[in-house]
């Protein structure tokens, strides 16, 4: 059997099931997004094991798939930068840095006062609490898409608030990590943050000029689709510069990526395109990997107490914390309530955490499996509790033959706290 065939049927099975799940999603009121995030737990090792079934001969698909899914997740946050204006987000500015700042030092604050209390060390605690802190916006920019009120003032507030979250996550991990490692703290603590201030700076005020020069040049070159390729590099190539020299989550440097392509000309070219590249395939592999890569039997019963406190801790420390900050920078307190809910899922970042503590051995096994269903917990509540909490934007249910995990055009939320948009 030719070795690529079994990700072919793979990859077969996964749209089509991640799709099937999201129209009968859609159909019972709720986001497309937690239909596709259930089928892929069902599929995952916690119940069926899809990807050791013995018609993909033994394949080694785990690492392809996740390749696939981490594409996704970067195109997701790429098409969330697009329907963003920039000046929205500065004005958001206040609220999302109080919200950003609450929302990580309650959960740290919480584990270092309550985990030492049950038997962990200072370090163990004060690590689980990073993990706590993490967010990761994928999945409330996807919900907040398909209800259509990512350019409301919480859609906005939410997006600047994870960028704060980032770089406060990644700058308290350095501390840590030089205060273990027993030298050089200081200055690896200093790095750390300048690298982070280079990037940002380049990105912001040097980016969008260059972006705008690029996309015109290529335009006029007689290469196919070649606007939409810029775009793709960039994309990509951003969010590498991001984490690798920048020191930021990689999903941040995607994000960014589209507000840059959002002051340009092209916009709706690269957003069609990109909404055909991510819905049809990428968005929902993405979805779906996070239960094929989660197995909640990992904790067997002597460790499910310790595991039902973390989730609940890491559900009522991001909606206290960034909820209270909300309230502290101006909206209201539904606004505030919507806010804290959509930073409650840790996804990709929270795991990146939680693998760099494994790696430390900071982290036992044990707690490593805790912080992977705490990720898989927040990851699915995230989207109901959001779909709660917008009764009076229902979903869509899409034309027979759109994909049901595709966003309808953006509304905007007619509230008093929500932010004008500008149209370009």
């Amino acid at each position: 059997m030719n070795s690529v065939l079994p990700l072919f049927l793979a990859l077969a099975l996964i749209v089509a099931l991640a799709k099937a799940a999201g129209y009968a999603s859609v159909r019972m009121g709720q986001p497309a997004v937690l239909g596709e995030l259930l089928i892929g737990l069902m599929l995952g090792p916690t119940a069926l094991d899809m990807l050791h079934w013995p018609v993909f001969g033994g394949a080694e698909l785990d690492g392809t798939i996740t390749v696939l899914a981490n594409l996704g997740v970067l195109v997701l946050m790429f098409v969330a930068g697009l329907e963003v204006d920039p000046q929205a987000l500065w004005r958001a500015g206040r609220s999302a840095t109080v919200t950003g700042v609450s929302g990580v030092f309650v959960p740290v604050i919480t584990a270092a006062l309550a985990f030492p209390m049950l038997g962990y060390s200072l370090q163990e605690s004060l690590f689980l609490g990073l993990v706590l802190a993490a967010t990761s916006v994928s999945i409330s920019a996807q919900t907040l898409m398909e209800l259509g009120v990512l350019r409301s003032a919480v859609g906005v507030a939410l997006l600047g608030a994870a960028i704060i979250d980032d770089v406060l996550v990644v700058l308290l991990l350095a501390v840590l990590l030089a205060l273990g490692s027993g030298g050089g703290g200081g200055l690896a603590v200093v790095w750390v943050f300048a690298r982070m201030v280079l990037f940002l700076a380049g990105v912001l005020f040097i980016g969008r000029p260059v972006v705008r020069w690029l996309a015109s040049s290529v335009d006029d070159l007689p290469i196919s689709e070649g606007v939409m390729s810029l775009a793709v590099v960039l994309a990509f190539g951003i969010a590498w510069i991001s984490e690798a020299l920048g020191g930021m989550a990689a999903i941040t440097g995607a994000f960014l990526a589209g507000l840059l392509f959002r002051g340009t000309s092209y916009r709706e070219h690269i957003e069609d395109g990109m909404h055909t590249l991510a819905y049809a395939l990428l968005v929902p592999i993405f979805f779906v990997s996070i239960g094929l890569e989660a197995d909640a039997r990992a904790i067997g019963m002597a460790g499910l107490p310790f595991a039902t406190l973390f989730v609940v801790l890491a559900v009522l420390t991001k909606i206290v914390g960034c909820g209270l900050g909300a309230r502290l920078a101006g909206l209201s307190g539904t606004d505030a309530l919507r806010l804290g809910v959509g930073m409650t899922s840790r996804g990709e970042v929270g795991l990146i955490v939680a693998a760099i503590g494994i790696e430390t051995r900071v982290l036992s096994s044990e707690l490593f499996a805790t912080a992977v269903v705490m990720v898989l917990v927040t990851t699915l509540l995230t989207p109901a509790l959001l779909r709660l909490l917008y009764p009076r934007a229902p979903a869509v249910v899409p034309a027979p033959d759109a994909g049901p995990a595709d966003p309808p055009p953006l509304a905007f939320e007619a509230t008093d706290a929500a932010v004008a948009i500008e149209e370009d």
